[in-house]
């Protein structure tokens, strides 16, 4: 039989989007999360994302790149190792963090000295290791040291590696290294920090980190990734979200097609300190630690799965993101409905495509949300528009499963099911790919979208 990829798809079309890149990060402290939590190399499905950046190396005081884990160097090469399964994977080293709290950047990009020194050792440490590129994680230029001297710095190193990416690719006569950055959202830290229009020529792609806008660090409780605005945002929280982030780095002259969206696999939680349990609400602090990723403030979409089992759900309709509460515990998340919402706005904007933080906080084994491994992701990559990954489950050569043959000379698309109203086929290349709506809704072939049950189908 087909393999069953279960997916909600509150409004899922069979579209090939502009959007063309699909990121994801991982960690190397995921190593350390306990029992099944734990997250190395070998559990990446080597066809989820176009492109897996690692996380995290650092700069020594020589200003040269240098690992941070024991083991980075064994990690390296069990992430690298997946090309020989995808060809097509790019995989990029992040550099950045914090010696004591300051960022390793200020030192180095003071003088040029010190970054062309940076950027010897740069592209010496990614091609010993096989990787297709960089990722700058400056968080942010201007923080910790001199605003105007780091943002004028942060556009000399962009430009300083990207000419000497082109310069080494040309002599040494192989594919040129790729150059991204993780940047702010806020635009009150955007316009302190980047030189957008200078910046965005040099770069692959910016990783917007349009996450983190509420947290425990506030009064009153907030989401963690809200698309819009909400009613109850003070005025100094009006852009505290994604159109207002988005939109002002395009309005800074940030090319469309370079920007990716952040999609975060986690929520940020608070402790209510009142009777009212609803989007701002009062707050003191974070809720309890979650047992797996055992940080104050915020769990991983696997332990958010285990909350909502017993939680009460709700939705913010002005946001397009849930939230969930029980007891004292609030958290505001992001499941499959609020990324179809995302993807819909970031493809009406034309953007690059999504970034993703990260791989191991999703349900990457499938075993904590009673669904497939990577139920975020992989829905993420659907609703995108990317082709059904690879299988390597052979056609039946004797007995004839019936789902199975379904696409058999069928057109690549989507068709309904005969059986099973709340599940449909998506055909492509001649293999046949089960789908499974959210629970209460229906597959319409009218709009090739699942939705909910009516006398007439949806309007079109």
């Amino acid at each position: 039989m087909a393999r069953l990829l279960a997916a909600a798809c509150a409004l899922l079309t069979l579209h090939i989007a502009s959007s063309s890149k699909l990121v994801c990060h991982m960690t190397n402290w995921a190593q350390y999360r306990p029992g099944s939590a734990a997250f190395t190399p070998e559990n990446i499905d080597p066809f989820l994302c176009t492109h897996v950046i690692y996380a995290l190396a650092t700069i020594n005081d020589f200003n040269q790149v240098v690992t941070v884990e024991w083991n980075d160097q064994q990690m390296y090469s069990s992430l690298n190792s997946l090309k020989n399964i995808n060809p097509a994977l790019k995989t990029l080293l992040s550099v950045g963090g914090s010696v004591k709290g300051i960022s390793p950047f200020i030192a180095m990009v003071a003088k040029p000295e010190s970054r062309a020194v940076f950027i010897k050792s740069a592209i010496s440490f990614l091609r010993n290791h096989n990787f297709d590129g960089l990722n700058l994680a400056w968080e942010y230029p201007g923080h910790n040291g001199s605003p105007m001297q780091d943002r004028e710095r942060f556009t000399l190193l962009v430009s300083e590696l990207s000419q000497a990416f082109i310069d080494e690719a040309t002599e040494i006569k192989k594919a040129q290294l790729l150059l991204s950055a993780n940047v702010a959202p806020l635009p009150s830290t955007v316009d302190k920090a980047y030189e957008v229009n200078k910046i965005t020529p040099h770069l692959d792609f910016l990783n917007v980190l349009t996450y983190d806008f509420h947290g425990s660090w506030e009064p009153v409780t907030g989401h963690n990734s809200p698309l819009y605005r909400s009613a109850v945002d003070t005025v100094s929280q009006m852009q505290y979200n994604i159109n207002s982030s988005i939109s002002h780095w395009l309005s800074l002259g940030a090319a469309a097609d370079k920007i990716l969206l952040g999609f975060p696999t986690f929520g940020r939680t608070f402790e209510l300190s009142g009777s009212a349990n609803g989007l701002g609400a009062l707050a003191n602090g974070p809720a309890a630690a979650g047992p797996y990723t055992r940080t104050e403030g915020l769990w991983g979409f696997y332990e958010v799965c285990d909350f909502t089992n017993s939680a009460t759900v709700s939705w913010i309709n002005e946001q397009a993101v849930p939230y969930a509460t029980y007891g004292k515990a609030w958290v505001g998340y992001d499941d499959q409905r609020s990324f179809s919402s995302k993807v819909q706005w970031m493809t009406a904007n034309n953007l690059g495509g999504a970034h993703v933080w990260t791989l191991d906080m999703d349900d990457f084994r499938g075993s904590f949300c009673s669904d497939e491994a990577y139920p975020l992701i992989n829905h993420l990559r659907m609703s995108m528009g990317f082709a059904p990954k690879p299988t390597t489950t052979p056609r039946p050569t004797t007995t004839k499963d019936p789902i199975a043959e379904f696409c058999y000379g069928r057109p690549d698309g989507l068709y309904e099911n005969p059986a099973d109203k709340t599940s449909y086929f998506q055909c492509y290349l001649g293999n046949t790919y089960l789908h499974h709506c959210q629970p209460g809704l229906i597959y319409w072939d009218s709009c090739k979208c699942c939705d909910w049950p009516a006398k007439a189908s949806p309007i079109k």
